[in-house]
């Protein structure tokens, strides 16, 4: 990698996280709208118009901007950008420049996804992450976004947890291209980490000079008496061949959600354990738990760059984030070099095969309207975001 002059956001990044498909809506040439479509698959309903964001961006962009946060992380679609090979749309290219102009205007800092979950058809078509070239695929549209937008991007995620895309589509099967195999999910893990180095030395060629990271999914984990030999073949594969391939990057990207623990029959739940509508255990100190793990394999600043949790009950939400901002607040009291913390998500979007039954938004989306309504618990974190640095 070369020497490449690195400017982060002034301060700490306050943010609130999305994805293209998951809001923008009528994204047909993917994967995952083929998937949503094909019989005996995982997904119980079809993304369709998800939150219409790709029309009502600007509106989504004053809500952050009146919660008073100074960072959004937001994705640009592959399969919009290139939905031939070879073939780049300068529309969807001019989309993607307003939004990130839109985001400039309103003092906020676009940290910009290349690559969340979704392919394009004709990707998916050839093999995917198992056809040889999907490297060098994934490096020409990472060139032609930093050509097009490079000069608007605050923070770049090159792809977003590979890790979930290599153990839920090859592993798994529950997602695009279901395959249940371990050599499949192990390589494919492989193929990601290449993928990243990749996209991440294109990016570093400018325009900008922003900071590249890979945001990795990392949970707390826990073996039963008998199953650490399991559980350390398995965090391996999830976690630590990509940390440790991510020292001396410009950052490394922490999503984290919930504390895993494994057993003789996969994963086991406590049985007096507070569980969100996702069935995951309730864990803010889930935040403080992994991205120190993170800081201290990768030796790397490290951005929380997704963090919330699935709920209908409002409260419950409030009460996570407020167990996992004293995580953050302890890290940074003990001098772990976190430079922000986005929740997820801004809306209650399209959540991949379980539709749109969890809620993961503090702001509400009428299904049939798109109405957008603040809950609760969007006011509580725009203040304590606000005060975070004054408050004990």
């Amino acid at each position: 990698m070369t020497a490449h002059e690195v400017h982060f956001p002034d301060g700490f990044s306050w943010g609130t996280s999305t994805s293209a498909y998951q809001i923008e809506g009528g994204n047909s040439n993917t994967d995952w709208w083929r998937f949503e479509r094909a019989e005996g698959t995982a997904a119980v309903e079809v993304c369709g118009d998800a939150c219409d964001s790709w029309h009502r961006y600007e509106e989504d962009l004053d809500i952050i901007a009146s919660l008073g946060l100074n960072s959004f992380r937001l994705s640009v679609e592959w399969a919009r950008i290139e939905p031939a090979q070879g073939n780049f749309s300068s529309e969807a290219l001019d989309h993607y420049r307003a939004v990130l102009v839109a985001c400039r205007e309103r003092n906020i800092v676009p940290v910009v996804t290349l690559h969340h979950f979704t392919l394009p058809l004709w990707v998916a078509d050839h093999g995917g992450f198992e056809h040889p070239d999907i490297a060098r695929w994934m490096a020409n549209y990472a060139t032609k976004v930093s050509e097009t937008l490079g000069d608007l991007i605050g923070v770049a995620c090159t792809i977003n947890e590979p890790n979930i895309v290599a153990i839920m589509g090859y592993l798994l099967g529950l997602f695009p291209p279901q395959v249940t195999s371990w050599e499949r999910f192990v390589a494919v893990n492989e193929t990601m980490r290449a993928c990243h180095v990749a996209m991440r030395d294109v990016l570093k060629e400018g325009p900008g000079t922003f900071p590249v990271g890979l945001p990795l999914s990392m949970q707390e984990y826990e073996a039963l008496p008998g199953f650490e030999d399991r559980l350390d073949s398995f965090r391996v594969e999830m976690e630590d061949k990509y940390l440790l391939s991510l020292r001396g990057e410009d950052y490394v990207g922490v999503q984290c959600y919930t504390k895993i623990i494994l057993g003789p029959d996969g994963i086991v739940n406590l049985p007096d354990g507070e569980l969100t509508d996702m069935g995951y255990l309730f864990w803010p100190q889930s935040v403080e738990y992994t991205v120190r793990r993170a800081a201290t394999l990768t030796k790397a600043p490290i951005i929380v760059t997704e963090n919330g949790i699935g709920t209908q009950d409002d409260a419950q939400r409030i009460r996570y984030l407020t167990g996992a901002l004293e995580g953050v607040r302890t890290l940074l009291g003990d001098g772990v070099d976190v430079r922000g913390y986005f929740q997820w998500s801004l809306l209650d979007n399209f959540e991949w095969a379980l539709g749109y039954r969890p809620k993961f938004g503090i702001v509400g989306v009428d299904r049939s309207t798109f109405a957008r309504t603040l809950k609760p618990s969007a006011h509580w974190f725009a203040d304590a975001t606000r005060n975070f640095f004054t408050t004990a």
